[in-house]
């Protein structure tokens, strides 16, 4: 399992040998520029231009991803896990990803953050029983999520104090997205457990192009695909915003996916959490809105929360003294052994024949 975690790399950068904390840094600086422009972009087309037709962008990103994929010269010769891997989890991606760009016609986007903030304690919960993972977290870890979730909720409660735009369909769709985020990130970590030699690359392609068909039926049933067809062809410039945050959201799709086969689905949730304060925080700073004293608590507490989920397990043993240990310890068995058996010897050469 090392040795293949050493071996994956990120847009041409190796993470061979590199210390963890390296590691993560390089995948969560890409994964927060990827989604600080995906975020913007989404409030711009959604909030500004009133273009809400997530199904329907759902699925132009998933041809930009499928392109940009082919251009960096990824063939299904590559592929290590079979088709049928896939089904599933593509499933609940296009699921998660339609229904969250969806909501935002119905809910503004801080209260789709607070909703969505809440993500990363279903997936820890689910992660404890998704087969090949069972994982179990120690309890500073609830608590830092915990505090990352009530900071988060307290942020977005402030501006949509200021700007309320809830509704029952909005909590419904955002509700089911988030349903889909706990399987999604544990399930994608599953496969990276059980097959390592799984590539970012592939997981992407194949969850993409295996789940575009699960589109196809929202987009019919609401009437989106002919609505936003006509509309984008009206405008044909959205087209342009939109191939530019999939181009943006690729990166950071990579490198979430780089985050949780090195780092697991709970860990990945939390940065995801915390990406969305700073998006938030973007956003009043981008479009010029009053910041609060509400707003400064829930910072505050979000900062603790990261703060607590860096600190050190002490409960982790080191493993180089064990391995040393046991070294010695065998060494030491394996010469007792050693000297026992030329004492038995010495005993049977010098023991009188009867």
């Amino acid at each position: 399992m090392k040795n293949d975690e050493q071996a994956r790399t990120l847009f041409g950068i190796s993470l061979s040998g590199r210390p963890r904390w390296q590691q993560f840094v390089i995948c969560s600086s890409g994964f927060f520029f990827g989604y600080l422009v995906n975020g913007v972009c989404e409030e711009y087309v959604y909030n500004r231009l009133q273009f809400s037709y997530g199904w329907y962008f759902t699925f132009v990103q998933g041809w930009v991803y499928i392109l940009l994929i082919y251009l960096q010269g990824f063939t299904t010769k590559q592929m290590v896990n079979p088709w049928k891997t896939y089904v599933k989890l593509s499933g609940v991606l296009m699921g998660s990803n339609g229904l969250t760009k969806g909501s935002l016609a119905f809910l503004n986007y801080p209260a789709q953050l607070m909703f969505k903030s809440t993500k990363v304690l279903p997936v820890m919960i689910m992660g404890a029983f998704i087969p090949g993972l069972r994982r179990k977290y120690p309890p500073y870890e609830y608590v830092s999520a915990v505090l990352l979730v009530i900071g988060l909720i307290l942020f977005t409660l402030a501006d949509a104090q200021t700007s309320p735009n809830f509704s029952g369909v909005g909590v419904v769709m955002v509700s089911g997205a988030l349903i889909m985020d706990a399987f999604l990130g544990n399930l994608q970590e599953a496969i990276f457990t059980m097959n390592p030699q799984t590539t970012q690359t592939e997981m992407l392609f194949c969850s993409t192009l295996v789940g575009m068909p699960f589109l196809i039926p929202p987009m019919l049933f609401t009437g989106e695909l002919f609505k936003a067809w006509d509309s984008c062809s009206r405008h044909p410039y959205v087209y342009g915003v939109l191939v530019f945050e999939a181009m943006a959201t690729f990166v950071g799709q990579v490198s979430v996916l780089s985050l949780i086969a090195l780092f697991g689905a709970a860990t990945t949730a939390m940065v995801t959490t915390a990406r969305k304060a700073v998006t938030l925080l973007l956003s009043y700073l981008i479009f010029t809105k009053p910041l609060t004293e509400q707003h400064g608590t829930g910072l505050l507490l979000i900062t603790m929360g990261i703060v607590l989920k860096m600190l050190p397990d002490s409960n982790k043993p080191s493993k180089k003294p064990l391995n040393s240990n046991s070294q010695t310890n065998n060494e030491n068995v394996s010469q007792s052994e050693e000297d026992d058996r030329f004492r038995i010897e010495d005993e049977q050469e010098t023991r009188p024949l009867v």
